[in-house]
């Protein structure tokens, strides 16, 4: 069973940056996908990152140019730097991930069989 704990959320005003961090257990790095999503209260869920477990990534493009997704396979651990900050970005955060013989990733959360509990990410403005 794969367990995941993310962290590395909180205030942060519009322009500001933060580093999500996702720590797992239970897996091997081989064949994982992984996925950032977010959620506000009363909208689905939607994705934001995803990566191949080659490093190949992939951004909703609200967020191009902005955040990056790294993971650090030694660590079991995948982090979403977010730059540049916006007020309308305020909500809780996730990390997701699948597991998939192809080298594969996705934004859609359809894909991903594990889920963190979240990480609120809040404008403090």
């Amino acid at each position: 069973q794969v367990h995941l704990v993310e962290s590395g959320g909180g205030s942060v005003q519009a322009g500001g940056s933060l580093r999500l961090s996702c720590a797992a257990s239970g897996y091997t790095a081989r064949g994982y996908f992984w996925g950032w999503f977010r959620q506000v209260p009363g909208k689905e869920r939607e994705g934001v990152a995803t990566i191949a477990f080659d490093g190949n990534a992939a951004y909703a493009e609200f967020v191009k140019g902005r955040f990056t997704f790294s993971q650090d396979n030694a660590k079991n651990t995948v982090y979403l730097q977010m730059n540049s900050l916006r007020p309308e970005e305020t909500a809780v955060y996730y990390c997701a991930t699948g597991l998939n013989p192809l080298n594969y990733y996705s934004l859609g959360s359809y894909a991903y069989t594990n889920w963190g509990q979240g990480t609120q990410v809040t404008d403090s403005s």
